[in-house]
C-alpha cells in the first residue's frame, strides 16, 4: 500500500507529531489551511469513515478534545473547526480529522514556528 499516513505511522516519511498514543497520531498538516492546521490520524489504515471502526472514531473525538485546547491555548486562538473529509474531497484516502483553528485567518507563519509553540518549544 502507498499511503502516506501509513508511512508516517511507521516512521518511514517524516512529519511534526504533537500527539500519540497506541492508537493514534496528530501531525501538522505540511499544506495547512490555517495556522496550527493538525491532522489526527488512526494508526491502522482505514479508507475512509464507512470503513472506522466505531471504538477508533470514539477514541479520535476524544483526542480531539485534548488537542483542542493544547493548540487555542498555545496559539492564542479563539475558534476551531473540526472536519473530516470523504469522497472527492478526501485527498488522502486513510480516514483523518481536521483540527482547523481560526480557519478563517488563513496561513502567516510556518510550519515550525507553529510547531514550537504548540508544543511549548522555546
Amino acid at each position: 500500500m502507498d499511503c502516506i499516513f501509513c508511512k508516517i505511522v511507521e516512521g518511514s516519511a517524516p512529519s511534526k507529531k504533537i500527539y500519540e498514543d497506541d492508537i493514534v497520531i496528530a501531525i501538522m498538516d505540511i499544506d495547512p489551511f490555517c495556522d496550527g492546521h493538525v491532522l489526527i490520524i488512526p494508526k491502522k489504515h482505514y479508507d475512509d469513515i464507512f470503513n472506522l471502526d466505531i471504538d477508533i472514531l470514539k477514541h479520535i473525538n476524544e483526542v480531539s478534545k485534548i488537542l483542542i485546547k493544547k493548540i487555542m491555548n498555545n496559539l492564542n486562538k479563539n475558534s476551531m473547526t473540526v472536519s473530516y473529509n470523504y469522497g472527492k474531497k478526501q485527498i488522502v484516502k486513510h480516514f483523518h480529522m481536521h483540527l482547523l483553528p481560526n480557519i478563517d485567518d488563513g496561513v502567516s507563519e510556518d510550519i515550525d514556528s507553529l510547531y514550537n509553540k504548540i508544543m511549548n518549544i522555546n
